[in-house]
């Protein structure tokens, strides 16, 4: 199916993710096996558009898109088979047939981590969001959330501050600035580079309450894991708790005090499983294994040197792999081939000898 045929397909009556994913993954034929597989009024406008396009309103649904795409380089429609589309979003029972997004594509090829939490967050809970989001971004991972007020926005800014990747998840068109006060942030993800602004909404539509426990869904379906940074026991950042477990993401919470109802809805999902996120090595410990599968693969060289060209006679091994040039646990893991607790149980012998530090990015050899 081409671009054409899933922004028809999108736009039909009666269907919704769900149940468009359930035919997708029936790989029927198109557009014979689409027609004899859908609802009877689906079929029916999907069979006026293949055969009369210039009568059905799909045209100017795809005309529309068209026209938004050709405003600029930036202006991309994502779906299933294009180059760029998210493979994790492959895993939900209802992704988004169609992705429209604004920005670099660059952003979506490294793993991903969603960073969540409260609109109105404490100042421990700012420096929190600040500080993992750009520790992680200095690691190599992209960060992803829904440019909302408090958490999320504090999170991308971080990101976008470390030069790392972002992605931000809409409510409403991509073309849609919500909330409004979010000009600033809104206008430094469409331009930076790997940042991008996903929507699975066509341009132009406004934000509705009913759209974001769905943009939720796709916040956490393009990332390994969930981090929950601050949340009240009734807060709507529990619903992208919810959907991560469902979505069998890792989840993790940030503790706070007994006595800040911000931090209840943390200390209720650390009750429940959550895993405890005291810095962002807690994480690499549980997703670093997954993420050498989204991080680039260096070319090969005729004869071999050293990470960031070092001579050939570095020392072997774990030491080897580490230079002046601060490395993430993550890379180490790929690098050597070890474990996420062996490279830390290694890089602790190292530390006592002092033979390695641990720097702002990851670890460095001393000598």
């Amino acid at each position: 199916m081409d671009e054409n045929a899933w922004l028809a397909v999108e736009a039909l009556p009666g269907m919704g993710a769900h149940r468009i994913a359930a035919l997708a993954r029936r790989r029927l034929d198109w557009p014979l096996g689409w027609l004899a597989a859908l609802p009877g009024p689906a079929a029916s406008v999907l069979r006026l558009w293949l055969d009369h396009p210039a009568k059905s309103p799909l045209q100017a649904r795809i005309d529309a898109t068209r026209r938004w795409r050709e405003g600029g380089a930036d202006r991309h429609v994502l779906h299933p088979g294009h180059p760029a589309w998210p493979a994790l979003l492959d895993e939900l029972p209802d992704p988004p047939p169609v992705l429209w997004a604004l920005g670099d594509l660059a952003a979506l090829q490294g793993p991903s981590l969603a960073v969540v939490g409260t609109r109105r967050p404490t100042a421990e809970g700012a420096g929190n969001a600040r500080g993992f989001a750009g520790e992680l971004s200095r690691r190599g991972w992209c960060v992803v959330s829904g440019m909302a007020l408090g958490v999320d926005a504090l999170a991308q800014t971080a990101a976008l501050d470390e030069g790392g990747a972002t992605v931000a998840v809409l409510g409403s068109g991509v073309d849609v600035i919500y909330p409004a006060r979010h000009r600033t942030l809104y206008e430094r993800l469409a331009h930076a580079p790997r940042a991008l602004i996903l929507a699975e909404h066509p341009p132009g539509t406004q934000a509705h309450p009913a759209f974001f426990p769905r943009r939720n869904r796709i916040v956490t379906g393009l990332s390994l894991g969930t981090l929950v940074i601050e949340a009240t026991e009734k807060s709507g950042t529990l619903v992208s708790a919810r959907l991560a477990l469902e979505q069998g993401r890792e989840l993790f919470a940030v503790p706070g005090s007994i006595h800040n109802v911000q931090a209840t809805g943390c200390l209720s999902l650390l009750k429940s499983g959550a895993t405890l996120a005291r810095h962002v090595d807690d994480i690499i410990a549980e997703l670093g294994h997954w993420a050498p599968a989204f991080l680039p693969t260096a070319p090969s060289t005729s004869s071999p040197t050293a990470p960031d060209g070092e001579p050939d006679d570095a020392p072997p091994g774990l030491l080897g792999a580490l230079t002046s040039t601060p490395t993430p646990i993550d890379l180490l893991v790929q690098r050597t081939g070890l474990s996420v607790a062996e490279c830390q149980r290694e890089l602790l012998m190292l530390e006592l000898d002092g033979a390695v530090a641990q720097q702002a990015g990851g670890w460095v050899r001393r000598h």
